[in-house]
C-alpha cells in the first residue's frame, strides 16, 4: 500500500534528529511539505531540509521552543506564510531530565513538563484552531487536519527515577483523549504513538554498550530494538486518510514491551 500525502503541509516538532526526524523524512517522501521545527539546532535541521529539497520536496526549518506560546504561534504563522496552511502536527519535541524523586529539583519537574506537556498542549490548539479556520479540502484529506502526539509507553508503564517524564506522557495521553473528544465532530483527528525501545539520540549511551542492550531486550518480547523508522512509518499512516477512523486512540509500538513480559512465566 503506497500512502500519499500529495498537497498536504506537516509540521513536525523536534525534528532534527531521533524520531522527529526520521518523521519529517518519511512525511516528506510521502509527498508532504514539511516544517523541520527544531530548538536551537539549526545544523542538524538545516540538513534534515536538503535532504527533504534533494529529493524534490519542500522544506522549512524553524527554531521554536515549543514550550513558550509566542514561539508556538510564530512557528505556525511562519509555515503558513511559507506554504499557505497546515494539515497535519507531529507534536514530538521532548526532553529528559532524570533524577530520584528526592533529589528532583523543582527546576528539573517544571522544564520537562513545560515541554513534554505544556509544550504539545500549545501546538494542539493552536493547530485546532487554524484547522477549524482552513476547513476541509476534499480532494485532499477528508479532515481539516490530523494531529499525532509523541507519547511513550511510559505513560502507562511506571518509571522510577523518571517521575517527571513519566507524568508528563501521562497526562498527555488525557489531553490527547480529552481533545479527541471534544473535536470529533469538526473533522479535526487526534491521536497518539507511544514507542518503547527505539534507538535514538537520547537513549545511545545504553543501547550502544553490551549490558545496556541486553538489559532493554529484556524488556522487549520482539527480541530487538527499535528504530526510528518504525515510528515513522506509523506517523505517515495516521496522518492518512487510510487511518481516518482512527481517532483518539495511543498506538503502542514497542515490540511487546506493554505485554510486561516479567509475566510471561507467571511473575517468579
Amino acid at each position: 500500500m503506497s500512502i500519499s500525502l500529495s498537497q498536504q503541509v506537516a509540521i513536525v516538532t523536534g525534528a532534527s534528529s531521533g524520531i522527529g526526524r526520521a518523521i519529517a523524512l518519511a512525511m516528506a517522501k510521502a509527498g508532504a511539505s514539511v516544517t523541520v521545527d527544531h530548538y536551537r539546532d539549526g545544523t542538524a535541521a538545516s540538513e534534515v531540509c536538503d535532504e527533504i529539497i534533494a529529493t524534490g520536496g519542500q522544506s522549512l526549518a524553524i527554531d521554536a521552543d515549543v514550550s513558550n506560546e509566542s514561539e508556538v504561534k510564530r512557528l505556525f504563522s511562519e509555515t503558513i506564510d511559507r506554504f499557505d496552511r497546515v494539515d497535519i502536527v507531529v507534536a514530538n519535541a521532548g526532553i529528559q531530565q532524570d533524577a530520584a524523586l528526592v533529589e528532583m529539583s523543582l527546576e528539573q519537574w517544571n522544564r520537562v513538563l513545560a515541554v513534554n506537556l505544556t509544550g504539545q498542549f500549545l501546538c494542539i490548539r493552536e493547530a485546532v484552531k487554524q484547522f477549524l479556520r482552513q476547513g476541509v479540502r476534499q480532494k485532499v484529506s477528508r479532515s481539516a487536519g490530523k494531529i499525532i502526539c509523541m507519547s511513550s509507553v511510559h505513560e502507562i508503564i511506571p518509571w522510577a527515577g523518571h517521575v517527571n517524564y513519566a507524568a508528563s506522557k501521562g497526562g498527555l495521553n488525557l489531553l490527547m483523549q480529552s481533545t479527541a473528544q471534544e473535536v470529533a465532530d469538526q473533522s479535526v483527528r487526534i491521536n497518539s504513538i507511544a514507542p518503547g525501545a527505539i534507538r535514538t539520540p537520547i537513549n545511545q549511551s545504553v543501547w550502544s554498550q553490551p549490558e545496556g542492550r541486553a538489559g532493554m531486550l529484556r524488556l522487549i518480547p520482539k527480541g530487538r530494538i527499535g528504530d526510528p523508522q518504525d515510528v515513522a512509518k506509523a506517523a505517515v499512516w495516521l496522518a492518512s486518510d487510510e487511518s481516518d477512523y482512527v481517532h483518539g486512540t495511543t498506538l503502542f509500538i514497542d515490540g511487546g514491551m506493554t505485554l510486561y513480559p516479567g509475566f510471561s512465566e507467571g511473575g517468579g
